[in-house]
């Protein structure tokens, strides 16, 4: 029998190791490898090839959305379940277009979590009854629904300066001149209509892209 390789990436360890003693009691499963970061996620995940990524949302670097982006773009067999403490209604459209194909809170990983990846193992979705109750409301009401404002490579800035890069820092990390940097940060001020970094970090926050 073919094993069911799984990545965690979530950056508390001890959340890491409670899952990898959770799924390893699955005959024929296997935890393939861990990262604790939304970077570190896409690099392992391109050199493991798992069958599903178990994936946090708000993870430093690079949040789970992007981060998922990636791995999908790059990987359309590895399939992404978002475990996460949040339970909100306006991130549920961004994580379906980001290629998520499950959604479970942390608080029901324990009931939930073997069946979640299991059906993520056989391309098949999964949400819990909350999720796809959300989800049916979303699709019902359009205008309920707002397309996301920020490109991905504008909302990795957002985490970025949310996490206190400064301007050489940032444009160090993502490789790119201070002064393309600059012209990122000063398009996604007049985008989100703000008027300082103090004010997008405030934004980073709100809207769960790095945590206070």
């Amino acid at each position: 029998m073919k094993s069911l390789r799984i990545l965690l990436a979530d950056d508390h360890e001890m959340v890491r190791q409670g899952l990898r003693a959770m799924i390893e009691e699955q005959r024929g499963w296997v935890v393939c490898g861990e990262a604790r970061t939304g970077r570190e996620a896409v690099a392992r995940a391109l050199d493991l090839k798992p069958d599903v990524v178990v994936m946090d949302f708000t993870m430093p670097e690079l949040n789970g959305m992007e981060a998922t982006r990636q791995i999908r773009a790059a990987l359309p067999r590895t399939q992404v379940l978002f475990l996460t403490m949040h339970e909100s209604e306006e991130l549920i459209p961004e994580i379906l277009a980001a290629g998520a194909l499950g959604y479970v809170l942390k608080s029901d990983a324990g009931g939930l979590l073997v069946d979640a990846i299991q059906s993520l193992a056989g391309q098949k979705p999964y949400f819990t009854s909350k999720v796809a109750a959300m989800i049916l409301k979303g699709y019902l009401n359009p205008s309920t629904r707002e397309s996301p404002v920020l490109t991905p490579r504008e909302r990795e800035i957002v985490q970025l300066v949310g996490e206190g890069m400064s301007t050489k820092e940032l444009a160090d990390k993502l490789s790119i001149s201070p002064k393309t940097a600059e012209t990122h940060r000063s398009n996604i001020l007049r985008k989100l209509n703000l008027r300082s970094v103090s004010e997008l970090v405030r934004y980073a926050i709100r809207n769960k892209l790095v945590e206070p």
